[in-house]
């Protein structure tokens, strides 16, 4: 095995923001029943799951858990990095685009507050992003340019809809875009990979980003990541404190996350994080790397670390209907479809996308009912309201691209095992 150190590409965004729909059975649950337990059979092949998965050229460590209500098994397996200290149930994982619900959870329950309402424009709280306009074509000049048809709201950020994002074509293309190649020089990080130590301080950060165009009309398709990034300068705007401390007060505190933040803390406990190669795993960050102290953009997009625990505590929120951080309403709203048969078929992160899922709010969602979303450093979430179902897979291996990963699936198949 080779374990080498490289820069990330812009195909490597694929597996670090990524990923494909989740695929789980799902419908509504009896709120009002308690959860039967979980079947040890399943709970068995959970283990058995997590034993086999680990290896210093595939996974090095994992922590995994299936919840049903407030019963939860915890499965972890492995080692922090190659030949290191054993990963434990409160190691700590760069979960990536898994961020993205947490941020939604937080402009949701912003919402309810009062601080703005979901269908206005942006431009009150980030009159950078006024008078917008329009590439007439993603990949062309960043001086051909329509009028926007209107401005993108708060709601649009949500859905991925504002007109800022990345698409299939964006990924693959042989040679970045103008307003890509712009983005990179800016070192906004919202085209690729996260880049927590690079990004400007928000106020710099949302003027770079207003100085360039929109890739798409406001409503007109689903662009991946770039509205949660903008959701967090415009939350930290509308509470008039950082976004770090906004998610603290919001969700962390009264949910009892002590270990989710925009760097670890406590370095001992976070995995190193690997990219998988032909010629073996390649680091991409280590623990004393780029997560190891405060970053000047948190970003709402891809920037937090956090342990299982901390993630259940938030699934449970959910699955619960929201209580103490939203209501039953928003949580609803979050964890619905929320994309017109036009922007479905405008596409997503590859052809088959929105094939069997829709978006809501931070999540990709199932038809049936199943919610949740990846990181591509290599984590998973999904929550089943029928079953009352939380399952929560940390990894540090990229994900390879768009598709579920079949250790995830596996991990999910047990899961679902244990619920019959």
């Amino acid at each position: 095995m080779t374990v080498l150190s490289k820069p990330l590409d812009r195909r490597d965004a694929f597996r670090i923001l990524g990923a494909a729909a989740l695929v789980a059975a799902a419908g509504c649950s009896d709120r009002g029943s308690p959860a039967p337990a979980l079947a040890e059979r399943g709970l068995r092949e959970f283990r058995d799951v997590a034993a086999r998965g680990v290896g210093p050229t595939t996974v090095p460590g994992l922590v995994a858990l299936v919840a049903r209500g407030d019963e939860a098994h915890v499965a972890s397996a492995g080692t922090l990095a190659v030949e290191c200290r054993p990963v434990h149930r409160d190691s700590v994982f760069r979960i990536a685009s898994m961020t993205k619900p947490i941020t939604a959870v937080a402009t949701l329950a912003a919402a309810e507050a009062g601080l703005f309402r979901l269908d206005e424009p942006v431009d009150r709280l980030l009159p950078e992003l006024a008078d917008r306009r329009v590439l007439r074509r993603p990949d062309g000049p960043l001086d051909d340019t329509v009028p926007a048809d209107r401005q993108p709201t708060i709601r649009d950020l949500l859905a991925f809809t504002c007109g800022y994002g990345m698409s299939a074509e964006l990924l693959t293309a042989t040679t970045p875009w103008p307003v890509i190649a712009a983005a990179d020089a800016a070192r906004l990080g919202t085209f690729g990979p996260p880049a927590p130590q690079e990004q400007p301080d928000p106020d710099a950060w949302i003027a770079a980003l207003g100085r360039l165009p929109l890739l798409a009309q406001p409503g007109a398709r689903w662009l991946y990541n770039t509205g949660s990034s903008i959701l967090g300068v415009l939350l930290s705007r509308a509470h008039h404190e950082p976004f770090a401390d906004v998610l603290r007060h919001r969700i962390f505190e009264p949910l009892g996350m002590r270990d989710t933040a925009f760097w670890a803390s406590d370095t001992s406990r976070l995995a190193t994080a690997y990219l998988p190669t032909p010629n073996g795993l390649t680091v991409m960050d280590t623990p004393d790397g780029a997560w190891s102290k405060p970053p000047a953009f948190g970003d709402g997009a891809a920037g937090l670390v956090s342990t299982v625990d901390d993630m259940f505590a938030f699934s449970r929120m959910l699955l619960r209907g929201g209580a103490p951080i939203l209501s039953a309403a928003s949580v609803r709203a979050m964890t619905t479809g929320q994309l017109t048969p036009e922007q479905r078929a405008a596409g997503g992160l590859d052809p088959d996308f929105f094939t069997e899922n829709s978006w809501g709010y931070g999540v990709s969602v199932n038809r049936d009912g199943a919610y949740g979303w990846f990181g591509g450093f290599g984590t998973s979430w999904l929550a089943d309201p029928r079953h009352d179902l939380t399952v929560l897979v940390l990894t540090q291996r990229a994900l390879d691209g768009p598709g579920t990963p079949q250790l995830h699936k596996d991990f999910q198949a047990a899961a679902y095992a244990a619920v019959q």
